[in-house]
């Protein structure tokens, strides 16, 4: 499917159909219905862009056959850890499922371990399940497809039986949709996207530096969407030393992109936007050893800096990836540009060209030296597309062909074969961490509704153990804002909704946190997973199946609950699960012993 890159106007795709317009429709063979409507799934997908990472994007849509293919439900996944878009659509539908056909971009993931999205498809009456493209992860390939279909329903995958312009059209769309999963699962890196903005001579400032403004407000206002959609910004010190940005989205949305700076001698200004980490955290990587006393200076100031042996775009691109970030916008300089384009981590390139003509032999590019000498050398964009923007016209295109494969993932299972130097006698690791992994459901983000009695011991539910526990950290504090922080919690769309609320108001207003959160928030957290873990008798049974393994927490960058990048975390969410495991076993020795000492990290 390598030839299917891309065509419509990503990061956005086309206008969305309102049920009542699609049903207008009157297309006389099943795949041209079928295209029509697994391009809708997929557009509803888009919506949650910026928010699902580093997860799919899903959209479901569902259609009667008769009338014309009515759309009775639709709904896509806000974000990883909130009600599936299957089962939103199907209770959107109601009783109309029956005889439907629901139209999926991608076959669903067995995210949550429960099945919920095919088991809400099977209940509800639905006779026909058309797919945009197959689960990219190896070990969630093709289980949704079995399991539906060995419950008597009819399953299709778009494309795989028949080919035509529509169908290839349709699955382009599902590609561009999910293309930074895709990309992260066949490069191992995160998908990156070069931004810039030109004048018609391919300037991106003036001899003199200055670059305020090349392209004009409306092209502005797509880059702070560009934003909204991407996990982190970066930029190089140059830029930060010229232009002192913000890289905040303003009118992009809600999500909040990490705002990312390189610089090899952290010859930077020790006042910039960048170091106001109060809305939106900060990090500079850099080279081993730089200027300590500016990262001392930086760190004082919650800027987080991270330390490369050679500090080489790549390795900064596995980093990332190794945290959990799906995408990636570029909007630096010529020369890191030119450096990251030469590393290979760039994948999709966006041009503002504007209309103005500035001149000057010594005036920036936005691409600086590739050491290419001949035109036959020069780097051709796949699958181009324009679109103007006020004045200004956006040429997108991709440098790497979208990526439709199964990637190898080896299981634990699968280690003593691979290194066969492992012992077999010993204790078997078993991590968790994205909800795709096979036991994600141990997360503390997955979506698991708890109930859990408040300060008046009326049992109160929660969306997730994660919303649970960052609205305890204000708990039981006089002041009324803490109390509307609870409310805001407890509405949070998403775990990582939640996560991202309780951990700025701690950041921003500490005085709103409980004076003994440090002491007890270990046991917060310990309540919380018994509860999850008692009230589901799979996730029950699951972690005791886990019995004589480690349970780590696999967050690279977690040092508190997670395992660490190394292996330097201290892994409590893993030890609070084993000792829970210790406990539903009957074994009361392990589960007496103190596992936890006490600490002060902040989380």
């Amino acid at each position: 499917m390598a030839h299917l890159l891309g065509g419509l106007a990503t990061p956005f795709l086309c206008k969305p159909i309102s049920a009542a317009s699609s049903s207008n429709y009157n297309y006389t063979s099943a795949s041209s219905f079928d295209s029509l409507y697994i391009k809708r799934a997929a557009e509803l997908a888009d919506k949650s862009a910026g928010f699902t990472a580093p997860h799919p994007n899903f959209g479901c849509v569902i259609a009667v056959p008769n009338g014309g293919g009515t759309v009775v439900g639709e709904s896509y996944l806000y974000a990883e850890g909130t009600i599936p878009a299957e089962v939103q659509a199907v209770e959107a539908a109601g009783e109309q499922c029956r005889g439907a056909t629901a139209y999926l971009n991608m076959e669903p993931g067995d995210c949550h371990c429960d099945s919920s999205a095919v088991s809400a498809i099977i209940k509800a009456g639905i006779s026909r399940v058309v797919v945009g493209i197959r689960h990219p992860l190896q070990h969630l390939r093709g289980n949704a497809i079995h399991a539906l279909r060995s419950e008597g329903l009819q399953v299709d995958v778009l494309g795989e039986d028949t080919q035509n312009k529509t169908i290839e059209d349709a699955i382009k769309s599902c590609l561009l949709v999910n293309a930074p999963l895709l990309y992260r699962a066949a490069c191992q890196v995160p998908f990156s996207v070069l931004k810039y903005a030109m004048t018609l001579d391919g300037k991106i400032a003036a001899s003199s530096g200055h670059a305020s403004w090349i392209s004009s407000k409306k092209s502005r206002t797509r880059v702070f969407e560009m934003r909204g959609r991407s996990d982190a910004v970066i930029v190089g010190g140059n830029t930060v030393r010229k232009d002192n940005p913000r890289l905040t989205v303003r009118h992009g949305g809600d999500h909040l992109p990490r705002r990312i700076v390189l610089s090899q001698t952290l010859d930077l200004p020790e006042e910039a936007h960048l170091w106001n980490v109060s809305e939106v955290p900060t990090i500079v990587a850099t080279q081993r050893g730089a200027r300590r006393s500016f990262q001392r200076l930086l760190a004082s100031k919650g800027v987080e800096v991270v330390e490369f042996d050679i500090l080489d775009p790549r390795d900064v691109m596995g980093y990332l990836y190794d945290r959990g970030y799906l995408s990636v916008l570029w909007e630096c300089g010529g020369t890191l540009a030119a450096s990251a384009i030469s590393s290979g981590v760039i994948h999709k390139v966006h041009a503002f060209v504007a209309p103005k003509i500035i001149g000057g032999k010594n005036a920036p590019s936005p691409v600086g030296e590739l050491g290419m000498v001949e035109m036959t050398q020069a780097l051709e964009l796949i699958d181009v597309c324009y679109e103007q923007i006020g004045p200004d016209i956006l040429v997108s295109g991709f440098l790497q062909p979208v990526p439709d494969l199964t990637p190898t993932i080896p299981s634990v299972q699968e280690t003593s074969a691979i290194d066969p130097t492992i012992s077999p006698y010993e204790s078997s690791i078993i991590f968790f961490y994205k909800t795709w992994d096979p036991y994600g459901a141990f997360s503390n983000f997955s979506l698991h509704p708890i109930q859990m009695p408040d300060e008046n011991e009326e049992l109160v539910t929660w969306s997730s153990v994660e919303h649970y526990y960052q609205a305890q950290k204000f708990v039981g504090v006089s002041d009324p804002v803490a109390k509307s922080c609870i409310e805001e919690l407890k509405c949070a769309k998403s775990p990582e909704e939640a996560a991202r609320i309780g951990r700025r108001i701690q950041r921003q207003q500490p005085n709103l946190v409980r004076p003994d959160w440090e002491s007890i928030k270990i046991d917060v957290m310990y309540k919380a997973l018994k509860c999850k873990f008692t009230t589901y008798p799979y996730l029950n049974s699951m972690l005791l199946s886990t019995a004589g393994s480690v349970l780590v927490e696999g967050s690279p960058h977690d040092l508190f609950w997670g395992g660490g990048r190394d292996g330097e975390g201290l892994n409590y969410l893993g030890r609070l699960l084993m000792k829970l495991r210790s406990e539903l076993l009957g074994d009361s020795s392990t589960s007496q012993k103190s596992l936890l000492p006490q600490t002060s990290e902040n989380n």
